[in-house]
Order: C-alpha cells, then sequence, then structure tokens
C-alpha cells in the first residue's frame, strides 16, 4: 500500500514537472514576441526600448487584448504589412503619447 503511494504521489510529481516545463516553454516563446515587436516599435516609431514597452501596453491596454498577442500581430504586420485597423490605430496613438525621441547625431526637426 505505501509503495503504490510512493508511485502515485511521484507519478503525480512528474506531471507537475511536465506541465512547469511547458509553462516555461510557452513563456520563453511569448517573451521572444514581445523582444521582437519592441524592436520594431523602436525601429519604426524612434523610440526607446523602454518607450517601445510603454507603447505595447498601451496598446493592450486600451484595446483589451494580452500584450502578448498584441505583439504577435506586430510581428506578423513586419512580415505581411496587415494588422488590424483598431490595433493600428491604437498603435499609431500610443506612439504620439510615447515618442519619437531625437536619434542621436541627427539634425534637429524645426
Amino acid at each position: 500500500m505505501a509503495a503504490q503511494r510512493e508511485h502515485s504521489a511521484q507519478t503525480q510529481r512528474i506531471f507537475e514537472l511536465e506541465e512547469q516545463v511547458d509553462q516555461l516553454k510557452e513563456a520563453v516563446a511569448s517573451h521572444a514576441v514581445v523582444d521582437q515587436a519592441i524592436g520594431m516599435v523602436v525601429a519604426l516609431g524612434r523610440v526607446s526600448p523602454d518607450q517601445g514597452w510603454a507603447v505595447l501596453r498601451d496598446v493592450s491596454q486600451h484595446t483589451n487584448i494580452k500584450l502578448r498577442n498584441v505583439a504577435e500581430l506586430i510581428v506578423i504586420w513586419g512580415r505581411s504589412g496587415m494588422m488590424p485597423t483598431e490595433i493600428r490605430a491604437e498603435l499609431e496613438d500610443a506612439l504620439d503619447r510615447h515618442g519619437p525621441t531625437q536619434v542621436p547625431g541627427a539634425p534637429s526637426e524645426e
């Protein structure tokens, strides 16, 4: 009986560890997509990485779409040139709120 309980506990622990591994894999993949989207916002919006993060966060909050999903839409936009109108409008508004910054060494815009 004790051996059976021990086996059951080990089986449960293996299941829990496999679930944690799956969650970690998803988190790493999600983080990579968010980083790619921040990079796109930084390059295209001429904002700092911190401002790029704030832009993604604002778009997510104003559209009620999870941040990682907003990031996926931006990465897809980079590949396809297509983005839902609501996301595009909010992205433009967020960029207006957070940037653009002056590119170092560039002539001032006067």
